[in-house]
């Protein structure tokens, strides 16, 4: 898959630049300061193909802020993504992912879901003094830090959307209340999504 730089931005980055990014923004960007990247070519996309190939034309170093929602379970490869971010991505750079939880019951409906994410999934990746549980790296050096987890509660009806979003800040007053919901509640109270941010170290 080529890609289709819709602005000419490629030609123009260099290590210096100080770009921010938003993979699989799809028709509309949430962040309108960023590059938008998606494999579809929506009318807020900026650049157009496989993220791999988008991000090995970037310099490294050149973005200082990456987002994505509902993108990263879509990807085979999170490991490599994440890697291809470390290359690209300055130091004290922020990456702020959101992905469903893995108790999303409308997750499982999506045949395109590569992979779930719980509490823990981002501290395989990146070093981790947050949360308490400590998981193993497996031999990969880690070139992000976790700086925050949150439990997002959500639906796509109104009115249990609402009840959801009240009664779910309850669980993130604490990483002990998260942990607890994610362990012993997640199934009877299910969890919509969960944000990571993390920064480049």
């Amino acid at each position: 898959m080529s890609i289709l730089d819709k602005r000419s931005i490629l030609p123009t980055l260099t290590a210096d630049s100080q770009v921010a990014i938003e993979l699989g923004c799809g028709p509309s960007k949430r962040d309108l300061e960023a590059l938008g990247i998606d494999a579809l070519d929506f009318p807020g996309v900026d650049l157009v193909g496989d993220v791999f190939e988008v991000l090995r034309a970037f310099p490294a170093g050149s973005v200082v802020r990456c987002s994505n929602s509902h993108f990263l379970e879509h990807v085979d490869d999170p490991a490599g993504l994440l890697d291809e971010l470390a290359r690209v991505m300055r130091a004290g750079a922020e990456l702020r992912v959101i992905v469903p939880h893995f108790s999303n019951p409308y997750f499982h409906s999506d045949p395109t879901h590569q992979r779930s994410y719980g509490l823990y999934t981002m501290s395989y990746f990146a070093r981790d003094e947050l949360l308490w549980r400590k998981v193993p790296n497996y031999g990969r050096t880690p070139a992000f830090e976790l700086q925050s987890v949150r439990l997002g509660f959500n639906s796509p009806f109104p009115l249990r959307g609402l009840m959801r979003r009240t009664i779910g800040r309850f669980f993130n007053l604490s990483r002990w209340l998260q942990e607890f919901h994610e362990e012993n509640l997640c199934w009877l109270f299910p969890c919509y999504e969960i944000e990571y941010r993390l920064r480049r170290l």
